[in-house]
């Protein structure tokens, strides 16, 4: 069933302002204005993030609706595709949080806002920690986006996280998949959104 509905989550210290959120959310519009799109900026707390996209997500259709998530943002999305039972697209997606952000507590900045600061407390590491979603459920509704260049995440721990669903494993790349552009066709086609109606 083409998707109806399209929720993008940034990563750790990140916005909708990010270059991949700006450029899904053009594609949409232009391409497939009838596709209900949303990129809400996500609480420093993760208990508060869930609650915030549960709220937002209610009246959504679990059957036509998708995710794509990058970073931190890959491992909401990959709890909201296991708690829903849709399709997610996962950029470089965070494995365990909760382990590389511990050393993170403390006052944050903003990526896209230097004047946006935020504190990373003591307690999001065990909200972390709590949502940790077990082996996936249905691995062929994941398509994972994984730079063997990644200089903050382990591509090993990623390819391994996802193993059954459908990766791309880039040779070198970085974090923030600047080359992202190259991705764009294979993930327009993983989300078959829906057409001009």
């Amino acid at each position: 069933m083409p998707v109806t509905h399209l929720l993008y989550l940034h990563g750790f210290r990140s916005s909708p302002q990010s270059a991949k959120a700006k450029k899904m959310a053009a594609l949409v519009a232009a391409g497939h204005p009838g596709v209900a799109w949303w990129c809400p900026q996500l609480p420093p707390s993760p208990q508060e993030a869930m609650a915030l996209l549960a709220n937002g997500l209610a009246g959504w259709p679990a059957d036509s609706m998708a995710v794509i998530g990058s970073s931190l943002g890959g491992f909401y999305a990959t709890a909201m595709a296991e708690r829903h039972g849709c399709k997610a697209v996962l950029l470089n997606p965070a494995v365990d949080p909760a382990r590389d952000l511990a050393s993170y507590i403390g006052e944050q900045t903003a990526w896209h806002d230097p004047d946006a600061h935020f504190f990373f407390e003591a307690r999001f590491v065990e909200e972390l920690r709590a949502l940790r979603a077990g082996p996936l459920a249905r691995p062929q509704n994941y398509l994972a986006i994984i730079a063997k260049g990644d200089e903050v995440l382990d591509w090993r721990e990623m390819a391994a996280r996802y193993a059954g669903a459908s990766i791309r494993l880039l040779e070198g790349g970085d974090h923030a998949l600047s080359d992202f552009d190259a991705h764009l066709p294979l993930i327009l086609d993983f989300l078959d959104l829906q057409a001009l109606t």
